[in-house]
């Protein structure tokens, strides 16, 4: 049985409440020794802005930062006031503070940094023949798991050039939503696995061995998959595969490279939901699989949070306060404001009994809670406004 099948799940839906142990970020951020901030949750949680409010934070109070989202909605690019995000570094211009930070941001391009990888580790001459080859222009595009890896490699890249120049000293990344956010984690499995397959030996058999491996087996085989696949696309693959024979032990040793990095002290995952039923699920889930693979797990942001509503009414007293005002006066406003007032407070009460109950859960998950703003986040100040709210909430 694995790990993973040992362990019963548990949710935010459990019996008893707990308390919330709170999550310092400034000390996170402001700690050396934390080179790398993994952002990760389900879609529509605010994850992006999040990883973007961190950023900006740490590079005002003195961190050389780069963020890389991976997601591919391009709000924050428009947040930090870059036109276009793309593979390269691009640096985001009004950052405050006399610290001496920097930030810089990039999004993921799974295509070119497939081609990066390739012309790396092939000759020209071969390099030339994988990236022209029309399987290698699919798979690097569209292929399932490519994005993934490729946020590996790309992880793996930026912080070796960190490394080797200073030019960062933390790297913050945006990962995809939903809970393939976590596939990463798998990539360099998936990526053996995809090598080692059956499949792929036998497309590899006629070049790796002699000819007496054409067999009339093989003949017949292939004959089949001439007819699957079609002649051309057939030897497309056999050529792509061949080329890349050489090149894919490259691409497996630095992505176990970059998972052991992962894993290491100076990596913090933050895992970001809502404070909803379903995204407490889904951040659940999170925790228990960064555990799982060892996982340095920093702690919970609970974003989007209702604002306690002003005065001393409970709910049901302002639901009763609202009857009895509306029986005077059917058209009153006073009534229709306590009756806004009493759905406010049975908001935060459920949301309240929703971390208690994810924290009796998950009792070791340091949480920070950011409540909702009345507008969008579109620019620096935005960012800046839920920077401090992170880390008030610690």
């Amino acid at each position: 049985m694995s790990p993973r099948e040992s362990r019963p799940r548990v949710g935010p839906l459990a019996a008893r409440p707990g308390q919330v142990p709170p999550l310092d970020v400034d000390a996170m951020l402001d700690d050396p020794g934390t080179g790398i901030i993994v952002c990760c949750g389900s879609g529509g949680v605010g994850k992006t802005t999040t990883a973007a409010a961190l950023a900006l934070r740490a590079a005002e109070r003195g961190r050389k930062v780069v963020v890389l989202t991976i997601d591919p909605a391009r709000r924050l690019a428009q947040s930090m006031g870059i036109e276009k995000l793309d593979n390269t570094p691009r640096p985001v211009a009004g950052i405050k503070g006399t610290a001496g930070g920097s930030l810089d941001a990039m999004m993921l391009d799974m295509k070119r940094t497939f081609d990066e990888v390739v012309e790396s580790q092939a000759t020209p001459e071969k390099a030339r023949q994988i990236l022209e080859n029309p399987f290698y222009i699919a798979l690097s595009s569209s292929f399932a798991g490519t994005q993934e890896y490729m946020a590996m490699e790309k992880l793996g890249q930026v912080r070796a050039g960190a490394q080797r120049d200073g030019s960062y000293d933390l790297i913050v990344v945006d990962t995809p939503p939903s809970r393939s956010a976590l596939d990463f984690l798998d990539a360099p499995e998936r990526l053996s696995s995809f090598l080692d397959g059956r499949f792929i030996r036998l497309l590899l058999a006629p070049a790796r061995g002699p000819a007496k491996l054409m067999s009339a087996g093989f003949g017949l085989i292939t004959g089949a998959l001439n007819k699957v696949l079609g002649g051309q696309m057939l030897r497309d693959v056999q050529t792509f595969v061949t080329a890349l024979d050489t090149v894919f032990g490259g691409f497996r040793q630095r992505a176990q490279q970059t998972y052991a990095l992962l894993q290491a002290d100076g990596t913090a995952f933050l895992v970001v939901a809502a404070p909803e039923p379903d995204a407490l699920r889904e951040a659940a889930y999170f925790v228990e699989r960064l555990e799982e693979d060892s996982m340095p797990l920093a702690g919970l942001v609970v974003n989007r949070a209702g604002a306690p509503p002003r005065g001393r009414l409970s709910a049901d007293e302002a639901m009763a306060a609202a009857a009895r005002v509306r029986k005077r006066d059917p058209q009153s406003v006073t009534a229709g404001v306590l009756r806004l007032h009493a759905d406010q407070a049975r908001l935060v009460e459920r949301e309240s009994r929703l971390r208690e109950r994810f924290a009796a859960a998950h009792p070791n998950v340091p949480t920070v809670v950011v409540p909702a703003l009345p507008t969008d986040v579109h620019d620096l100040a935005g960012l800046r406004r839920i920077g401090a709210l992170l880390a008030k909430g610690s």
